[in-house]
């Protein structure tokens, strides 16, 4: 469905036939979240059932779906206000990448410190305590930002992360189950790219995952078990429900300030990573033609993010990358209400341990590489073609460190690390793990202030270009950027080179070098 179903007369529609798209969809990306990061809590955290089911899963669906409604009433204000019926509502619900952090960065360290899984959870909660009053502050600045930021480093940074952490684990899994994997995508890419309509207008999404289902399950008809389902952990999946209300974990909360240095080293530049990825998301849903306000939308994250942590849910709240593709499938504000009350009645009623094995988690990750082609091409699309070289540059931070993950996770499972191999040897390899290092920290503002500074030489604006290379500087002197945590000089020789290039821009400009460029697509130097 396009825009052109767009209305200008008549009531505000709550519920179009894309939504049911856009439902099945993103209620699957939602579905994956929670079933992952409920295989972290158990396997991982190594936490009792009693508080994954019984404490943290409802109250992470209460977070979520006061997220969910809030964001359709927000659609729902803007088509009243614009007299519009193709508004879409912003996705949102539990950051991922925080998701990782809070847990092998946050909990696991503090787990393994005092073999107390309940003093790992109250840390996560005291994190995200302090994550979301960063988030609330930020708000108020964040238009800021966005208004000298240019569209091509907000929207290049955030295709970063869309091929890097978004796309690439997909695309593999797929493969390594490609029966079921390259199948699902094939239902997916014919019908959202193709226009292919299923029977009865079946959702695209639904059919992947019946079909994957499918497959899986028939599979072991013929001993082939192809996505590793079986009746026997089906079948003890059942213990784990019943009806559990979230309960208030305000002691809980408090009592993890004890740990409060592990949680500050993070909580501060991941509060300045939230800040730039909702700016990112905003931008990326007006360039599909919603507006909203930024400081509005940071301060619900804080807001519903802090009721979150004091019911007992250790994951902060976030606005998704991925509006324009949910708005491309057609929908609108009803799908996002619509999963909110999905996810009450998988937190609530304990479903999770039920669909963990249901359904084959490869059938439902083609739609997540869906979403990271789509936001990658809209970088391009929706900005100038001469600034395409900028976009290009805001992605090397975070292939960089996508790269350095995959490094440092095979280096973990062979037992060693990286510093005991040594950067020669690795990088006598062609593993060049230092530069990994140093370009991946901070990847999200790396990439923004390099695609920005790309943008300013590409029009000529060296004073702007200045601006953000000292901008860069500061940051990178403080830790945010290209180093692992906030600080005084953490990597000084960096934050000297950007002091530099800032130095260096301005005094193109002072001794009259940068002459004004007419408006045409960039070129490489002969």
């Amino acid at each position: 469905m396009s825009t052109s179903d767009t209305a200008t007369s008549g009531k505000t529609i709550l519920w179009a036939p894309g939504d049911w798209n856009a439902f099945f969809g993103f209620g699957t990306n939602i579905l994956v979240n929670m079933l992952t990061l409920t295989a972290l809590l158990r396997f991982v955290l190594k936490m009792p059932d009693s508080l994954v089911f019984g404490r943290i899963l409802p109250a992470l669906g209460l977070m979520m779906c006061l997220s969910t409604v809030y964001y359709a009433w927000l659609a729902y204000r803007l088509a009243q206000k614009t007299g519009r019926n193709d508004v879409c509502a912003l996705p949102s619900g539990v950051s991922v990448p925080h998701m990782f952090i809070v847990t092998f960065v946050i909990m696991l360290p503090i787990l393994l410190k005092t073999n107390d899984p309940i003093k790992a959870w109250e840390a996560g909660l005291t994190w995200v305590f302090i994550q979301s009053f960063i988030l609330m502050l930020g708000g108020f600045i964040a238009p800021w930002i966005q208004r000298i930021t240019p569209r091509a480093a907000l929207l290049g940074t955030l295709a970063g992360v869309s091929v890097a952490f978004i796309s690439m684990r997909p695309a593999f899994e797929m493969f390594m189950t490609p029966a079921i994997g390259l199948t699902c995508f094939a239902v997916i890419l014919a019908s959202w790219f193709g226009g292919v309509k299923y029977p009865k207008n079946i959702p695209a999404g639904l059919v992947a995952i019946f079909v994957g289902t499918v497959i899986a399950w028939g599979s072991n008809i013929f001993g082939l078990n192809i996505g590793g389902m079986s009746l026997a952990k089906l079948g003890a999946a059942f213990s784990n429900i019943g009806f559990s209300l979230p309960v208030p974990a305000v002691g809980h909360v408090f009592s993890g300030f004890e740990f409060i240095g592990i949680i500050l080293v993070t909580a501060i530049p991941f509060g300045v990573y939230d800040l730039v990825e909702a700016m990112d998301n905003v931008e990326s849903a007006e360039a599909a033609g919603d507006h909203y306000p930024t400081t509005r939308v940071l301060t619900a994250d804080g807001v519903v993010s802090l009721i979150g942590a004091l019911m007992g849910n250790p994951f902060i709240n976030a606005v998704y990358i991925g509006h324009p593709g949910w708005k491309a499938m057609g929908g609108r504000i009803g799908y996002s209400a619509a999963t909110g009350l999905m996810v009450i009645v998988l937190a609530w009623l304990g479903v999770i341990s039920l669909l963990l094995n249901l359904v084959p988690v490869v059938a439902i990750l083609p739609i997540l590489l869906y979403i990271g082609m789509l936001v990658g091409a809209q970088a391009f699309q929706a900005t100038p073609a001469s600034h395409a070289p900028a976009i290009v540059l805001a992605l090397t931070p975070h292939l960089a460190a996508w790269g350095k993950t995959l490094v440092d996770g095979a280096l973990t499972a062979a037992g060693t690390s990286a510093a005991a191999v040594g950067m020669e040897k690795l990088g006598a390899t062609g593993v060049l793990y230092h530069g990994l290092e140093i370009l991946g920290e901070g990847s999200i503002l790396s990439g923004l202030v390099l695609a920005a500074m790309a943008v300013f030489v590409i029009e000529r604006d060296f004073i702007k270009a200045s601006a953000f290379a000292a901008a860069g500087a500061v940051l990178t002197f403080f830790g945010f950027m290209h180093g692992p945590a906030v600080g005084i000089a953490v990597t000084p020789g960096v934050a000297l080179a950007y002091a530099l290039v800032a130095a260096g821009f301005f005094a193109y400009v002072r001794s009259g070098a940068a002459a004004p460029m007419p408006k045409t697509a960039a070129v490489p130097a002969e």
